[in-house]
């Protein structure tokens, strides 16, 4: 890269489904350097890593004192509240997560070059309140109670006004991919509920409401969407779809996630995953033990069930679908897609292959 000057990326929620997915596209890429921010440290080898707590602005001021430039800034981050669904509606947790953001922008070095790409997702239609207008465009207003992503979203177009940088929001739902001690990652869950029907020798009942249709978006293409947001001069100030480019239903997923992990689908039965799974450490323990797999505690590898419970609309009467249009972000650019019945098989392969997860052979 002699002659031209690297750019560097600071990845906030490195460690989240998102931001390890980020981290690891950005650090293949060359002429780029990157940076990881989290409060924990790091279970793979990254060059350059700051652990620091995002709602502590002093300290993280400190952290950051000796980053250097940063001319691209992904924003991952999330604090989630241990009633899951219910907190996303709380105004403590409005309030945190906004300032996290607050506390990252006041910490960073003044910089009018700088590019800021911020996650939202399908909350920001009103999704977790019931169906919305489908499939959702970004110019559809936003929903009357109160929500994180749109004090996050004032905050960013304020001070990129006032300070002379841009921005880029996407709104992926559903992300999948390879994190751990992450209340939002389906793939995970529904893999270690499969595991413990398997070792209690149980069918793998599908737990949900009605029959919908969803999207979802597979963590790497969401990591090239975020690519693609900080490269292409028409995103800035713009706001994006990201999906995969399918829909899919649940149900159909269930019998081959099953028979991968040795289970049998069985029948329809609707149950809480928040209040039938969280007593199932032992099992786990057995399964862990039986086909040598990581010691991760079960509190960590699934740090929530109540986010399996959304998702399957287990608490519905009526089909809960959720559709978005990506229209927008092809129109500016950006074609990639994903068969989401291929990306759970490769999720799924590599979290057997690194021994998170057990193979049905095993």
């Amino acid at each position: 890269m002699t002659g031209e000057t690297r750019k560097t990326v600071l990845i906030a929620g490195a460690l989240g489904v998102v931001g390890r997915a980020a981290f690891e596209h950005f650090s293949a890429l060359e002429g780029w350097n990157v940076v990881g921010l989290s409060r924990r440290k790091p279970d793979f080898p990254a060059q350059r890593w700051i652990s620091a707590d995002l709602t502590d602005g002093d300290s993280l001021a400190v952290a950051l004192a000796d980053a250097g430039p940063v001319t691209h800034v992904v924003y991952a981050a999330l604090m989630e509240e241990p009633e899951l669904v219910s907190g996303w509606t709380s105004a403590e947790q409005v309030g945190t997560n906004t300032r996290m953001l607050h506390n990252l922008l006041e910490a960073l070095p003044a910089e009018s070059e700088r590019h800021v790409v911020l996650l939202q997702g399908t909350k920001a239609y009103g999704v977790h309140h019931g169906p919305y207008r489908m499939p959702a465009r970004e110019s559809d207003p936003r929903f009357i109670a109160s929500n994180f992503y749109y004090d996050q979203e004032d905050l960013v177009r304020e001070r990129s006004v006032a300070e002379g940088w841009s921005f880029t929001v996407l709104r992926p739902q559903i992300v999948c991919g390879y994190a751990l001690n992450n209340p939002m990652n389906a793939a995970m869950a529904i893999g270690v509920y499969a595991a413990i029907c398997a070792e209690l020798g149980q069918p793998m009942r599908f737990s949900g409401g009605p029959a919908c249709f969803q999207e979802a978006v597979d963590a790497d293409l969401l990591a090239r969407a975020i690519h693609w947001a900080c490269e292409e001069p028409r995103c800035a100030g713009e706001t994006y779809n990201i999906a995969n480019g399918d829909c899919f239903s649940w149900r159909n997923l269930w019998p081959s996630i099953a028979k991968r992990f040795g289970a049998e689908p069985g029948i329809d039965h609707s149950f809480s995953m928040a209040r039938v799974m969280p007593d199932k450490g032992a099992a786990w323990d057995r399964v862990v033990e039986r086909h040598g797999l990581r010691k991760i505690p079960y509190d960590r590898i699934v740090s929530s069930w109540q986010f399996l419970d959304y998702l399957l609309r287990h608490d519905r009467t009526y089909p809960h679908h959720s559709l978005v249009s990506t229209i927008k972000a092809r129109q500016h650019g950006f074609h990639d897609c994903m068969d989401t019945e291929v990306m759970f098989d490769r999720i799924y392969e590599r979290l057997q292959v690194e021994k998170v997860l057990p193979g049905s052979g095993d």
